[in-house]
């Protein structure tokens, strides 16, 4: 909790500072700062400590291929909320490709002991569950807002949520810490959060959402080759497996796999 409490605080100063420097319009009504809250709850609070807690249990591996599915669950969730995302044939089968992937890389057989490392991985899902319904909260409460205002304001939701949160629960916050952990923190800070949003919503718009939904399936490589390198990380072949028919079930999502006419069609 102190972790995500200092991740969600610095990036929201950080993203403020460029919203003021840039004179962006910040309007503040009632709606905005409701859709401020779910945001920052959503897109944030929980997933964030979802998978802080998370990778306590399993291998950063393997939470990036969870993660992956978080393209998958947000299909799901527009066509179920959103009247202009529909569920069409081929979405359904890159959604149930995407489902068969976690449910391998996971093994829903090791489900059954339900030890901390299944709650780890479980809490994972939850978490990309949680991003999906941000998604579909933004297309309600905060559209036609500049993306780096819904960031900011996001942030600072979260910041309010975390920083009582992680204060009660694990006590004030300290910031008498070692070099190595305020690297860790900066990077988590600058880069994968203020960073991230500010590339996020460029390359949407350059390149639009089927490229930037296959950028998820950068994350899990690295991510293996990374704690491989640093941690000794070593994944089940079923990880490998559940990766594989992930990925392709989100080149389908994104229109990139040519399907049957009769597929198309429908």
């Amino acid at each position: 909790l102190t972790v995500v409490a200092h991740r969600v605080g610095w990036a929201c100063l950080l993203l403020w500072a460029i919203v003021f420097f840039r004179r962006l319009k910040v309007p503040l009504t009632g709606r905005v700062l409701i859709g401020f809250l779910g945001m920052g709850l959503l897109n944030n609070t929980v997933p964030f400590t979802l998978q802080a807690w998370g990778q306590l249990h399993i291998e950063s591996g393997l939470t990036a291929i969870l993660n992956a599915g978080t393209a998958v669950w947000g299909v799901l969730c527009a066509s179920l909320f959103l009247a202009d995302e529909k569920l069409t044939l081929p979405r359904v089968i890159g959604v149930t490709l995407g489902f068969l992937g976690v449910a391998t890389a996971i093994g829903l057989s090791n489900l059954a002991s339900l030890d901390l490392r299944s709650l780890g991985q479980l809490a994972v899902v939850a978490s990309t569950i949680s991003y999906a319904f941000a998604g579909v909260w933004a297309r309600y409460m905060l559209v036609g807002l500049n993306p780096l205002v819904q960031a900011a304001g996001m942030l600072t939701a979260s910041t309010l949520m975390m920083v009582p949160l992680a204060w009660g629960l694990e006590g004030p916050l300290t910031f008498t810490m070692s070099a190595q952990t305020w690297g860790a923190l900066g990077y988590l800070t600058v880069v994968a959060t203020a960073g991230a949003y500010i590339f996020y919503y460029r390359v949407l718009g350059m390149a639009g959402a089927g490229n930037l939904m296959l950028c998820t399936l950068l994350i899990a490589p690295i991510a293996i080759i990374l704690g491989a390198i640093a941690f000794g990380e070593a994944l089940p072949a079923r990880a490998f497996w559940g990766f594989g028919i992930l990925a392709v079930g989100l080149v389908i999502l994104s229109g990139r796999l040519p399907l049957p006419p009769l597929a198309r069609r429908r």
